[in-house]
């Protein structure tokens, strides 16, 4: 089954977007390091801690669950393929860009530990998922290892791992979908909000995964807003949920139960309307961009920046912070400066390494972007 040029371009539209999107996910400069669903906030309600939780833990949370729609929609238009002609070539497309950049944040980490100026930043970003932020060489061979292998510094590799195991599970996922569609998907829904997780494999994301193939194999025509649907409403519960969540998570016990089922509820709600409003509401925005040759060559880049970008944006977002310490407005400059400079950075790298090393970036981005 073939999907239609416009069908096709919005997904690529909307994969580079989600991909800058994660930059400003990642470049918060909140006391608190690492932000879930139900994460509260400690500190005082200003302007700035109010806005970046808003936009990085509230209005911005659709766009993994919509890259895994988007990833489990195009995987199930392959099935007249070999399953392990599939497996190996998501291997190659997957696999070795993790390992490859998981290297790299090592590595970028281990020289950052060298310079006494540069080592606070490291400290101050607190990366490590271990929670053992020493030094790699008191870490010892194994630590390193390990974190290569299966707790990388660049935390937001997990994504591509997560896709590699949903895409070898895919024979059992389409079988439950083509026989039982309502008690898979239902069974993953209810593992997406009891919050699931065990390594790479998490509820989210088995869930919208399974979604995007449930879309596909049932023929829904998703480039056509369905007749019940308003934007308008979905934008609203969109955003009102996002607003109401920031509030509470200022002012709420964050020791309380209830807490964690009220940001949660409203986290889901947040994902679910934005995930539609986005996706239907925004065509004159696609079609525009799309038109745009500076727009097609940027999105060339997305799995690029997408693999750079981290841990460099949280170091980077210290070191920022720390020069314009003194500024009326330092933290909120420091919010929108680093992706900027991020993405900067990742396009001049990605640009010259496409130019002059070929092969080594057709590696790291699983032959993307040429």
């Amino acid at each position: 089954m073939q999907i239609s040029r416009f069908l096709s371009q919005k997904f690529r539209f909307y994969t580079f977007v989600c991909i800058i999107l994660l930059l400003f996910v990642h470049g918060y400069n909140l006391r608190e390091t690492y932000l879930t669903p139900f994460s509260t906030v400690k500190e005082s309600l200003t302007f700035t801690a109010f806005f970046e939780y808003l936009i990085s833990n509230g209005l911005l949370r659709f766009r993994i669950p919509l890259l895994f729609m988007i990833s489990g929609y195009i995987y199930a238009l392959q099935d007249s393929k070999p399953y392990w002609e599939r497996v190996r070539k998501r291997a190659t497309t997957l696999l070795i860009p993790f390992l490859l950049w998981s290297a790299f944040g090592l590595l970028l980490t281990f020289l950052l530990q060298r310079s006494a100026y540069t080592y606070q930043f490291v400290q101050a970003a607190q990366l490590d998922q271990l929670g053992d932020n020493r030094v790699y060489e008191q870490v010892g061979i194994g630590g390193v290892i390990f974190r290569w292998l299966l707790a990388p510094i660049s935390f937001q590799l997990w994504f591509i791992i997560a896709l590699f195991i949903y895409n070898m599970l895919y024979p059992g996922i389409r079988w439950m979908i083509v026989r039982y569609p309502w008690i898979w998907i239902g069974f993953t829904a209810f593992l997406w909000l009891s919050y699931f997780n065990f390594m790479y494999v998490g509820g989210q994301g088995l869930f919208f995964f399974s979604v995007g193939v449930y879309i596909q194999k049932a023929n829904f025509n998703i480039e056509r807003k369905p007749r019940w649907m308003s934007t308008y409403i979905c934008f609203l519960v969109y955003v009102s949920s996002s607003v109401i969540k920031t509030f509470m998570a200022f002012e709420l016990d964050p020791e309380a139960m209830s807490t964690f089922i009220s940001l949660h509820v409203l986290h889901s709600i947040t994902i679910l309307s934005g995930i539609l409003a986005i996706w239907y509401g925004a065509d004159v925005v696609v079609k525009w961009c799309l038109q745009q040759p500076w727009f097609l060559w940027l999105s060339g880049f997305s799995f690029f920046i997408y693999g750079f970008h981290a841990p460099m944006i949280s170091f980077m977002s210290r070191w920022l912070f720390s020069i314009l310490d003194g500024f009326q407005y330092y933290r909120l400059a420091t919010y929108f400066l680093t992706p900027l400079l991020v993405v900067l950075i990742c396009i001049g790298v990605g640009l010259v390494l496409r130019k002059i090393l070929p092969s080594f970036y057709r590696l790291l981005t699983g032959g993307r972007g040429f």
